[in-house]
């Protein structure tokens, strides 16, 4: 029997962040998480907005930005569809809220790595290659039994082992689970014009064409279609391909080439119906799971351990105790709730051909381009949540004066 201040399970992002979070408020962790979790030629991506930025900086696990990293510092919205009712082009530009930018296009690759550094640098966090078989909640503790035959014995479980989560599951938490009519096609390619540091997202009628840029003149693209044409897509050659994507982006970037193999994703959803119990609390995947739609999932996971970090910042001894639990479920339920509901409306309203859903959607995106302050505001609330609604209530140069600490400390 191993004891522990606090024990989580699961090695991906968000269990290694969790680790470091409660590693950085002096407790002592043990991390269960198997070996080979991760692809070390995984190049992938993810956008991670600058308050997750901020957060890896202060965990010391921030990802080499000028190797590793690309500003996202413009973000446009494009309708592409052939229907009857068409918004109007949105762009959203970093600097109006005085931003360096929204955020960093990361190698999924070197994000881990960071972490696991991080990890592995971390005289408080002891590593175990193992699997949690079995859990018992008691009221002064829990108790995670592995599959190596060992246990862990500690004060608060933080789960990260995913959608299909056992310490959930043993919890009698439940989740509310959904699927899209949609495939997510992910690459990246080259491209012959230089991108701006802008991400562009084309929303068609099978749901968005996005593109976020990389270093270089490279790009990565999630490409929402019907599953059918996922499939077709996923044989066709590299020029083929190259093609399509040209076509699609009206050309704006130029010749595309170099389209690396794709990689199909079936979109689903899930929220569990509380986000802690007796002695857990649930993060990342085990949590909730996004559709790959305005840059939400990772960044979802991450606001998951800044919030962890208020909840032990003053939870003393007991980082387990009934008080912790409920100030976290409360903390993250109007976030989740809110995101989901907001990513699920955005993606629907692509897919229904109902014309005052359409009309909708167009004027909500046309009152954006054409008022600027709601565009702050949007902008503000789309990296954070409550950053947009409190600058109603702050003076221009207090707005100002929050953004450029918040720039301040993400250089």
């Amino acid at each position: 029997m191993t004891e522990s201040d606090i024990v989580v399970v699961g090695g991906g992002p968000a269990g290694m962040a969790a680790a470091l979070q409660a590693a950085r408020h002096g407790y002592s962790v043990t991390l269960v998480a198997p070996s080979g979790t991760f692809i070390d030629t995984d190049e992938r991506t993810t956008a991670v907005m600058m308050p997750g930025v901020e957060l890896l900086q202060e965990l010391g696990a921030l990802v080499d930005l000028d190797a590793e990293g690309t500003p996202m510092k413009r973000m446009r919205i494009i309708d592409a569809t052939r229907r009857l009712v068409r918004a109007p082009t949105v762009t959203f530009e970093a600097h109006e809220i005085d931003e360096p930018a929204f955020g960093y296009n990361l190698v999924n690759r070197a994000l881990n790595a960071a972490l696991e550094k991080a990890v592995d640098a971390s005289s408080s966090i002891a590593c175990v290659d193992a699997k949690a078989s079995s859990v018992a909640y008691e009221s002064d503790a829990a108790t995670v039994a592995l599959s190596n035959g060992d246990s862990v014995r500690a004060k608060l479980v933080v789960a990260a082992d995913g959608v299909n989560s056992m310490l959930r599951e043993a919890a009698g938490i439940g989740t509310r689970n959904w699927s899209y009519p949609q495939t997510a096609v992910v690459l990246t390619f080259d491209h012959s014009r230089s991108h701006g540091f802008t991400s562009t997202e084309f929303h068609t009628e099978s749901g968005p064409f996005a593109q976020v840029p990389m270093r270089g003149n490279r790009s990565s693209l999630v490409w929402v279609v019907q599953p059918e044409e996922a499939e077709t897509i996923a044989t066709l050659d590299g020029d083929t391909l190259a093609g399509m994507i040209e076509e699609r982006m009206q050309s704006m970037l130029g010749r595309v080439s170099g389209v690396s193999k794709p990689q199909c994703w079936p979109l689903s959803g899930m929220i569990a119906h509380r986000f802690a119990a007796t002695r857990l609390v649930l993060v990342g995947q085990t949590a909730h799971i996004f559709p790959p739609i305005g840059a939400q999932g990772l960044n979802l996971s991450l606001r998951d351990i800044a919030d962890l970090g208020k909840c032990l910042a003053s939870a003393g001894a007991d980082a387990g105790a009934d008080s912790v639990t409920r100030r976290y479920d409360w903390l993250r339920r109007a976030d989740v709730t809110t995101r989901t509901a907001t990513v699920d409306l955005l993606n629907r309203s692509l897919l229904t051909g109902f014309l005052p859903v359409q009309l909708a959607r167009a004027v909500g995106l046309g009152a954006l381009t054409a008022l600027r302050p709601l565009r702050n505001i949007a902008m503000r609330e789309g990296m954070a949540p409550g950053r947009g609604l409190r600058s109603l209530f702050e003076r221009p140069s207090e707005v100002r004066e929050t953004d450029r600490a918040g720039a301040a400390r993400s250089s």
